[in-house]
């Protein structure tokens, strides 16, 4: 068995969310999940089949997010996850949502964030193993951080 790292291609400020299922039909109701919790989001999502055919499986409503959606998905190759790519909102509009689909078995992150995955390759197969989302703490928030971070998530209306 090997072990290597993989790393999202993306724009930098493009939120997405990566996890695991564990049926074909996930693309269908992952997709669904997300119109339902946010009709305004553009997004794309590719889900690694892994049996029978074993394609990556794709939908969305954006051509760009679903071009990124297909090709992050097929450099993965892991069998059962899917990624999200979003425009127009954030992980946090459509988390529970997705995290709600029947057959989603875990979230793996959920950031815009440059993301490395960690995969494991075997005779059989891929798997993830885990993800390295950003970068290595830095310090102690200050009380100046503190007040920065509660100005932001007033300014985006995350808080009042």
């Amino acid at each position: 068995m090997q072990f290597f790292t993989l790393r999202i291609d993306k724009p930098p400020d493009t939120n997405f969310i990566l996890g695991q299922s564990h049926f074909i039909k996930t693309v269908e109701d992952i997709h669904e999940a997300i119109v339902l919790a946010n009709s305004a989001i553009k997004f794309g999502i590719g889900f690694c089949e892994s049996s029978g055919p074993a394609l990556v499986r794709w939908s969305g409503n954006d051509d760009a997010m679903i071009a990124l959606a297909k090709k992050n998905a097929m450099n993965l190759s892991c069998g059962h996850s899917f990624i999200v790519f979003m425009e127009n909102g954030f992980p946090v509009n459509i988390l529970n949502a997705i995290k709600n689909v029947p057959e989603v078995c875990r979230i793996y992150c959920a950031t815009a964030n440059q993301v490395e995955v960690v995969v494991a390759e075997s005779e059989q197969g891929r798997g993830v193993m885990g993800v390295i989302d950003g970068v290595k703490t830095r310090g102690i928030e200050t009380e100046e951080d503190i007040q920065t971070r509660k100005n932001f998530l007033r300014k985006i209306g995350y808080k009042l």
